[in-house]
């Protein structure tokens, strides 16, 4: 990364419209991480009407602050209420509860905030540093290496996103279904748009996300019980009181939890989710005193909380230097770039290198940025989490329609809309997973446009897609994760076949 780049990216950033940005992101990621089901996915999805007004620095660091603060404000009802506020803090909610009901509210918080503003500053110097150098490796893909890419996306999270991942690649089949719906790419015919002239265009993603992340929990909201635990006061706690000494009593639980943050979020379509159940299983697998696991211990926290964020800063390395989202939330900024005409992938990093350096540096004050409202948010919790569910739902209710309204002014985004929140809703309660509904819907195209210009490169040889190096290597990737499932069911089904074999009843005497 060159100098001039770097400082013109510092330009860029230090704007009073982004710094805004950056802040009222902070704020709203706050509110909605710490209210109990509200996802900083769907906190996302409502952001993106706003995005049109905005320049695209502005538009990225709004959406980037207030994933970071979401995800990680999602610790504050998991750890007071027993209620995670996002997927990842699931992950530790009992450890951080019990904690709690010791008495050590203040210290369950402050772990929570502290180490994912540690692990999110570290996953963004990952980014900083890597992300140049492997947008000039990407520079030499071809449609092979990008179709593959979109693979691999798509099959992690498919295999990842769901306990059972049969139900994962039902939700992938899903998202690449209504990815088809439109014209298609290379004959311009019609496909599936049963004579409806606003489908021609396809299927816009932006209200089908909406629907399934926004309009789906409010839907949820009506049929769930909204009673909660009393809140326990922590007006007169000491944010951060501690933490350096946990720092240097636990280094390598936290370079640990980093580190495999930012390993397991920069797989194309994992995502950082994950990494949090992956970083605490690995605490306990590491820990000299795992008896104290599940009774309030400092080291499962600080791994697991230390992966949250640099997981989510990561996951920006193959959105930006490939254009493969990371997860459902840079599947949304991937979709913002679009709409502002700057399209991620390698050749950004190399016309507009201040641009991809700029939104990296978003990372750094968002993450600076937690430590100071996190202070605020420690201290608030109680207030915070007494906002009645009555209120927030009518709310999140209105922005679905004025969202899916403003993408082209038309009845009919809000249509898609109600038929996706009804649609993920349905198959959230059957444990189907939305994340690769919409990953499917966004690298759909991608995956189709890459497969028709390989096999016209290839003259319709298959193994034109295992000619080049880097191609054969992700190949063979793709190929074992979608083996993997079918060889483990055969060796289940041998196995109960050998124990179901009878022997005659004499076989033992005369053996």
């Amino acid at each position: 990364m060159s100098s001039s780049a770097l400082i013109e990216a510092f330009g860029i950033v230090f704007q009073m419209p982004v710094l805004l940005a950056i802040l009222g992101g902070a704020v709203y990621g706050l509110f909605i991480g710490a209210v109990p089901g509200l996802t900083a996915t769907m906190a996302t999805a409502l952001l993106v009407p706003l995005t049109f007004y905005l320049d695209p620095v502005p538009a990225i660091s709004l959406i980037v602050a207030t994933t970071a603060m979401a995800i990680t404000a999602g610790d504050i009802p998991g750890a007071l209420l027993r209620i995670p506020g996002t997927p990842a803090s699931a992950a530790y909610v009992d450890e951080a509860y019990a904690m709690t009901m010791s008495g050590r509210a203040e210290t369950a918080l402050s772990i929570g905030i502290f180490f994912s503003a540690l692990g999110g500053l570290t996953g963004a110097v990952v980014l900083l540093i890597v992300g140049p150098l492997l947008a000039k490796i990407a520079l030499n893909f071809s449609s092979f290496e990008f179709f593959w890419l979109a693979m691999l996306g798509l099959m992690t999270s498919a295999m990842v996103s769901s306990k059972d991942p049969a139900k994962g690649f039902v939700s992938l089949l899903i998202g690449l279904l209504i990815a088809t719906v439109g014209l298609d790419i290379t004959s311009g015919q019609p496909r599936f748009t049963f004579g409806s002239v606003e489908l021609m265009g396809g299927v816009s993603f932006i209200p089908v996300m909406i629907g399934m992340f926004a309009f789906a929990e409010v839907l949820r909201g009506f049929s769930a019980n909204a009673a909660f635990p009393p809140v326990p006061d922590t007006s007169s706690v000491r944010p951060f009181h501690g933490m350096g000494k946990l720092l240097k009593k636990y280094p390598l639980s936290f370079i640990r939890g980093a580190s495999l943050g930012t390993s397991v979020g920069a797989l194309p379509g994992v995502g950082g989710d994950v990494a949090a159940w992956i970083a605490y299983g690995m605490s306990l697998r590491f820990s000299k005193t795992p008896e104290k696991f599940g009774k309030g211990h400092e080291e499962g926290l600080i791994e697991a909380s230390s992966s949250n964020n640099a997981g989510l800063s990561s996951a920006w390395i193959p959105a930006l230097v490939f254009g493969i989202p990371g997860d459902a939330v840079t599947a949304i900024a991937v979709g913002v770039l679009f709409m502002k005409g700057l399209n991620p992938g390698p050749r950004l990093f190399v016309e507009n290198p201040a641009m991809p350096t700029a939104i990296i540096l978003t990372f750094f004050l968002a993450n600076l940025l937690l430590l100071v409202i996190g202070y605020v948010a420690i201290k608030g919790a109680r207030h915070i989490l007494s906002v009645p569910r009555s209120f927030v739902v009518p709310v999140i209710l209105i922005c679905c329609i004025l969202g899916s309204y403003a993408i082209n002014n038309t009845v009919f985004g809000i249509g898609i809309m109600l038929v996706a929140g009804l649609a993920g809703y349905i198959l959230e309660e059957n444990d189907f997973p939305i994340a690769p509904i919409i990953l499917g819907l966004v690298l759909g195209p991608v995956l189709e446009r890459n497969f028709i210009m390989s096999m016209q490169i290839a003259d319709g040889n298959l193994l034109g897609f295992f000619s080049r190096p880097i191609a054969a290597v992700l190949g063979v990737i793709v190929c074992t994760i979608l083996l993997l499932p079918l060889l483990r069911v055969i060796r289940r089904s041998s196995k109960q076949k050998s124990s179901s074999i009878t022997y005659p009843e004499n076989y033992e005497a005369k053996k």
